[in-house]
């Protein structure tokens, strides 16, 4: 009688269906996982400018002169950019660069949330009046 020594094919094979299988299960989520974790940036950073300017408003009683470049240090993945600003209101965008590209969200003076996705497998939600947090179209 021989000793074995080693793997015979059919055992390897059954290993790799096996690791291929789970790696086709496991890849999508933790893609879908690292997105979502990417949402919260440019949720926080939307905060933190609208912090910043009600601050700048208590001080000048007005939005006008306010603008974004401190909001936009640090940012891998999104924009940030005031577009409308007047005596009473604002308007602030965060939109997605790199790998979020697709991913689009504002805020206002009023605290009304919208989301703007054409990114694959993502949508905006309806009605539109939150930031969307997860698939699918989940705030």
């Amino acid at each position: 009688m021989r000793n074995p020594h080693g793997f015979t094919l059919i055992e390897i094979m059954v290993t790799i269906a096996i690791v291929g299988i789970l790696a086709a299960i496991a890849i999508p989520q933790y893609s879908d996982y690292v997105t979502r974790s990417r949402l919260v940036e440019a949720q926080s950073k939307l905060s933190d400018t609208r912090v910043r300017l009600e601050q700048f408003f208590i001080n000048n009683r007005t939005y006008v002169g306010f603008t974004c470049t401190q909001a936009a240090i640090g940012n891998e993945n999104f924009g940030i950019t005031c577009t409308t600003q007047t005596a009473n209101t604002f308007t602030i965008t965060a939109t997605g660069t790199n790998k979020m590209t697709g991913f689009s969200f504002t805020l206002d003076d009023l605290n009304q949330k919208t989301s703007a996705i054409t990114a694959a497998g993502w949508s905006s939600p309806s009605p539109n009046n939150c930031w969307v947090s997860k698939k699918p179209n989940i705030c």
